[in-house]
């Protein structure tokens, strides 16, 4: 079966459950933070919230614009590491329910499945809690090559960049994808990331990526420049076709020799959770080239869809609302 887009990263569970604020001070977390949490702290966290009622998605920065890109009607596939748990088969029988998603994901790890802890506070606070997990043992022998030939696109995010393994699996796929002419696209994925693996990242833009997205404080990061156009011309020179990211401003898109494409926040509904931002954009631009639209009509469905997922709590939408915005995409 044909693919659209094959993206490989971090499978997290998302296990969301709502507590009180004393509940925070007994645990020690900051409210509306990000902690990457080592596995005791996880057992800490799961015990904890045992006996409360919770609900469960599959998470993750590029399964999140897998699962957003696939409710809009594209064919993907998604790869990835579970463990042999309670919260992996929880993972594939979630991934089940979207109908133009094939699981690439394998099993046999001896560590837990990643997952991400989101505590929820009177007020709508996220308070989120990631364990990487089994993910992190991902390797070349992981890679489903057949999915990969049979794809026009590849994707992947720095948090690859988190083990060897994981590295040379992503190396794999770009030999593969270099020799198949398979498209390539690279999400920069985290400011902290860059910091880690700048030289990393340059090269694979400079050698291997046929598509870059990242926000304004990646890129600065990367180029040294607080200025999006800049960075966005950096990136096309080097053969490129690039989206910036640029919060209330909307982003910037440039390739190769054309002028920059300024796009703007399509329809405003206020920010409410940022969450899935990034990775809500990718898919609406993926959904623009796969319909074979221009880059300015690609813009304009990323803006929408990450207009859309800001504007709610939660990092993908409901069935309901992916029928709905799935209708609506196709008028850009």
């Amino acid at each position: 079966m044909k693919i659209a887009v094959y993206g490989i990263e971090n499978p997290l569970i998302d296990i969301i459950v709502r507590i009180e604020e004393k509940d925070l001070l007994i645990l020690n977390k900051t409210k509306g933070t990000m902690a990457l949490i080592d596995e005791k702290e996880r057992e800490k966290l799961i015990k904890f919230i045992e006996n409360r009622e919770k609900t469960f998605s599959c998470g993750g920065s590029a399964p999140n614009t897998m699962i957003t890109l696939s409710a809009m009607g594209i064919k993907t596939a998604l790869g990835g590491k579970i463990g042999e748990d309670e919260f992996g088969s929880i993972y594939q029988e979630r991934l089940k329910k979207h109908p133009n998603i094939t699981s690439a994901l394998v099993k046999g790890s001896k560590l837990p499945t990643g997952s991400s802890i989101i505590l929820i506070t009177p007020d709508s606070e996220r308070t989120m809690n990631t364990f990487l997990g089994a993910n992190r043992e991902f390797s070349e022998k992981d890679v489903d090559e057949k999915i990969l030939d049979n794809s026009d696109f590849f994707y992947f995010t720095g948090y690859m960049w988190d083990t060897e393994n994981q590295k040379a699996a992503v190396e794999k796929c770009l030999h593969i994808c270099k020799k198949k002419k398979i498209k390539i696209a690279f999400d920069v994925a985290d400011p902290f990331a860059v910091q880690r693996n700048k030289n990393d990242f340059l090269q694979i833009i400079e050698k291997n990526a046929d598509y870059v997205f990242a926000n304004n404080e990646e890129a600065s990061s990367l180029f040294d420049s607080a200025d999006p156009l800049k960075a966005a011309t950096i990136i096309a020179e080097m053969g490129k076709t690039c989206a910036v990211k640029w919060g209330k401003q909307g982003s910037v898109i440039k390739e190769p020799k054309k002028e920059i494409l300024r796009i703007p926040i399509i329809e405003d509904k206020g920010c409410v959770d940022t969450t899935g931002a990034g990775d809500t954009y990718a898919a609406g631009f993926f959904y623009g080239i796969c319909r074979g639209k221009d880059l300015e009509t690609a813009g304009r469905c990323a803006s929408f869809l990450a207009s859309a997922i800001v504007s709610k709590i939660g990092a993908q939408f409901t069935e309901e609302e992916s029928a709905e915005l799935a209708k609506k995409i196709q008028l850009y």
